[in-house]
């Protein structure tokens, strides 16, 4: 157990207060400016926000519980909403079920998020770093995210307090967090490898004997294991039943093949959606930052939780538009920026960040009222 003292708790709470306000001002002011498109167009900014695309899934699984099946004769796909993990519909249900609901979860768990995010940046890079780390993802292309209706936000702050208990020595609280992890989404998984190798670590190279790094080891990938096996065990195979689910959505795991095609129908120039070309260009920055991660060594449980969720995103076929929301959660990317920004001139970070608030206002507006790409 890790001490620490009066003064560091004085000037910590502070900065995460700043880091806090800073999200909420960026993606508060993400919220209004899709609102009033929203409104321009004749729409519900409650239901833009609270109900698109898999918002709807999870509402209706809050409100009636799994079992919902839509078949597509054009496609032959079968989508089922096992393929959702429980967690996020049965919080929206504890608050009330509604769109408004699912809205007050997310956003909750996208404060949540914030801090937990803070507090990891502010561990590895000081308090300035992780104010910025708060800043930078807040301002990433695709959050707009964090304030839907989906499981990113939740995902989100369970990774960075997991991470955070990591780096702090406190592996049953590590544990447990990864356990709700793995409820939450499928590439909650990768939370669960960041505690199973950070325990394996410790037991082969430290000769750890802690039964605490035993029990967290163990421990970690349970909620994960536990969703898939039930869902597999209702199909009659157990372990290779909700893998079927996910192939019947078109989703399936073919080591980057589906991905290489998709980029290369932009790098020759063919024609495609604005979400296609973006999509292309935040992967490739994901690339060369988690190169910049690795150089810069940190700690093992950020490595491993970031590559795992990478690895997930980018061997995954299926949805090519949607894997820069399936990086938001992956946080530490963000960490080689945030070391650069920290040494710069105040000034010069706020103009950088209020530039790409602009931009990221602008295109999750684009996401969800223009673009005709699944998000």
């Amino acid at each position: 157990m890790t001490t620490v003292s009066v003064r560091t708790v004085n000037t910590a709470a502070p900065a995460a207060a700043v880091a806090l306000g800073v999200f909420a001002a960026v993606r508060g002011a993400g919220v209004l400016v899709l609102a009033a498109g929203a409104w321009w167009a004749g729409k519900s900014p409650v239901k833009v926000l609270g109900g698109s695309w898999d918002s709807v899934w999870y509402l209706h699984i809050a409100a009636h519980g799994y079992g919902r099946t839509q078949m597509w004769a054009d496609t032959g796909s079968v989508q089922s909403d096992y393929a959702f993990f429980p967690l996020y519909p049965l919080l929206v249900r504890l608050a009330g079920g509604t769109a408004s609901a699912g809205l007050a979860v997310a956003w909750a768990a996208a404060a949540l998020a914030a801090v937990g995010v803070h507090r990891v940046g502010a561990r590895l890079l000081g308090p300035r770093g992780g104010v910025l780390l708060v800043a930078l993802w807040a301002v990433l292309p695709h959050s707009v995210v964090l304030t839907l209706g989906y499981t990113e936000a939740l995902l989100a702050a369970l990774a960075a307090w997991t991470l955070y208990a990591l780096l702090c020595g406190r592996w049953l609280w590590a544990a447990g967090l990864s356990v709700l992890a793995g409820l939450t989404r499928p590439t909650g998984i990768a939370v669960a490898a960041a505690v199973s190798v950070m325990a394996l670590h410790e037991l082969a190279l430290r000769r750890s004997r802690a039964p605490e790094v035993w029990a967290a080891g163990l421990l970690a990938p349970m909620g994960w294991a536990a969703y898939v096996l039930a869902v597999g065990a209702r199909g009659r195979d157990p372990l290779g039943g909700y893998f079927t689910v996910q192939r019947r959505w078109g989703s399936r795991f073919d080591f980057g093949v589906g991905a290489l095609r998709s980029a290369e129908k932009v790098v020759s120039g063919g024609h495609v959606p604005l979400a296609t070309t973006v999509t292309v260009a935040v992967l490739a920055a994901a690339v060369l930052l988690a190169v910049l991660l690795a150089l810069d060594r940190m700690p093992l449980a950020v490595l491993a939780y970031t590559g795992v969720l990478m690895l997930i995103t980018f061997g995954g076929a299926g949805f090519f538009e949607s894997k820069p929301r399936f990086l938001v959660p992956a946080f530490p990317l963000l960490l080689p920026v945030a070391a650069v920004m920290a040494r710069a001139r105040p000034r010069t970070a706020v103009m950088v960040t209020a530039v790409l608030a602009g931009l990221s206002c602008g295109y999750g507006v684009y996401l969800l009222l223009v673009a005709k790409v699944p998000l």
